[in-house]
């Protein structure tokens, strides 16, 4: 296979992590004779700075000539964003653009933590189960995100107003392609929503339950979405199989479960489009460590991992990235965010490190 990869680093620990993330891409390549050609371009607040622009016009070039895209979180530290104009920071100005650039509308998040690993989670062993193995898909164009935006003032007070909107096919596809992830798992779908409240809710639910009945072999519930935050703590194994979500409401719970499972280091994603899709670490830019070869690279290799999978229909390869990603923990490795507490006695890994066995593994795999 020969394919042309747009490569984003972002800022902060990007460079750091996408780095480790490109030697697993690259060993994938060498094993299985593929061929990757990478092409990096400039994206984020570093990008502001140094071309004018979070997102710039060649970078948008080479996107659009690429097959798929690799991004790394973006983000500088507070003093540094704060001489950004709000449309030009990174979130207004490059990923929401980047997201309907390619309508990127389903967000893939696999939250996985085998009963062997409990000891990452900060929630009690006996409470974890059996494990924990969610795909959360979250839809990503449209709800408040993307909705008109309003901060005014008139003679009597100032005031504010993000305006939220999703249409029909916006809730069919995503939910579409949830209900088939679902059947090819575990058969098992909950959706969430905030129907006793929101019009655009209960408008999601409708949709959903319409898209349901083609799919008579997926057992489907909804929940609302403060009883499934509740719900992920007391017993997230009740969730494994699928979770809907729509956009606001996914982001904020699919950070919790990055909380459930011990760390955001270990929550990759992929965004799927109908033009083009792009993979990210859940996570943000982590300034604060930036450079110091501590940060964990799981999340962005698992991104790639995520991209051989989703994007590029490579199923071995892709198991190939996940068995070495978990066998370095299995042989009692750790990054410096789960180095705590029951986990002190394991071998502390850094940032390159990782990356080499995962190198290691993918080979002798």
């Amino acid at each position: 296979m020969e394919k042309v990869i747009a490569v984003l680093e972002g800022d902060g620990i990007g460079p750091e992590i996408v780095r480790e993330s490109l030697k697993a891409l690259r060993a994938i390549e060498k094993k299985y004779g593929h061929r990757f050609t990478l092409t990096p371009a400039p994206f984020g607040a570093g990008a502001y700075f140094s071309e004018g622009s979070p997102f710039p016009e060649e970078t948008k070039r080479i996107c659009d000539e690429s097959d798929v895209i690799i991004k790394g979180p973006v983000g500088l530290a507070v003093e540094q964003m704060s001489r950004i104009p709000p449309e030009h920071r990174p979130e207004n100005g490059a990923i929401l653009p980047l997201r309907k650039r390619y309508d990127t509308f389903a967000n893939f998040r696999p939250v996985r933590l085998p009963k062997h690993l409990a000891s990452f989670s900060p929630l009690k062993p006996e409470i974890l189960g059996e494990g924990i193995d969610i795909l959360m898909i979250r839809e990503l164009v449209g709800g408040i995100y993307f909705g008109k935006k309003i901060e005014g003032r008139d003679a009597d007070m100032r005031f504010s107003s993000d305006e939220c909107t999703y249409t029909d096919e916006q809730i069919r596809r995503v939910a579409a392609v949830a209900f088939e992830e679902a059947r090819k798992r575990s058969g098992r779908l909950t959706n969430v929503h905030k129907a006793n409240v929101l019009a655009t809710s209960r408008f999601w639910n409708q949709i959903v339950e319409e898209v349901a009945s083609g799919f008579p072999d997926v057992a489907y519930r909804s929940m609302l979405v403060d009883n499934a935050a509740y719900q992920l703590v007391k017993d997230p194994s009740q969730f494994n199989g699928v979770m809907l979500l729509e956009n606001m409401q996914g982001d904020i719970l699919t950070d919790q479960a990055g909380g459930v499972i011990g760390s955001l280091g270990l929550m990759p994603s992929a965004c799927i489009g109908t033009v083009k899709s792009y993979v990210e670490p859940a996570h943000g830019s982590a300034p604060d460590i930036a450079g110091r070869d501590i940060a964990n690279p799981y999340s962005m290799i698992g991104s790639i991992a995520l991209m051989l999978e989703r994007c590029l229909n490579l199923a071995r390869e892709a198991s190939d990235v996940w068995n070495a990603l978990f066998t370095v923990f299995e042989q009692g490795y750790t990054t410096a965010d789960l180095s705590e507490g029951p986990n002190e006695s394991r071998k502390l890994l850094s940032t390159s490190e990782f990356g080499d066995l995962v190198v290691e593994y993918i080979e002798k795999g």
